[in-house]
């Protein structure tokens, strides 16, 4: 059987990260709500950078481009397709 993806919402992500703040510890925490560590440390990570969750928000200016520049050549490459 599969695992499931779980999601959090910004209220419950923020309130995790205000507890490893305010001294609780990542092990205690990861530990009684049943987190992993890496999302909990990306959720602190971001907190601390940007204060906000959205991966999109999170991008440096370096990915943006790596993004845009994958979309302008998915769209150049089916043009040369249409004009074959």
């Amino acid at each position: 059987m599969p695992n499931q993806r779980r999601t959090f919402t910004t209220e419950f992500k923020k309130q995790m990260v205000q507890l490893y703040e305010n001294g609780k510890t990542r092990a205690a925490l990861v530990e009684e709500y049943g987190l992993t560590a890496s999302a909990l440390d990306r959720w602190i990570k971001q907190a601390q950078t940007t204060g906000s969750f959205s991966e999109k928000d999170n991008r440096s200016a370096e990915e943006n481009e790596l993004i845009a520049l994958r979309k302008e050549n998915q769209r150049l490459k089916m043009e040369v397709d249409i004009l074959k």
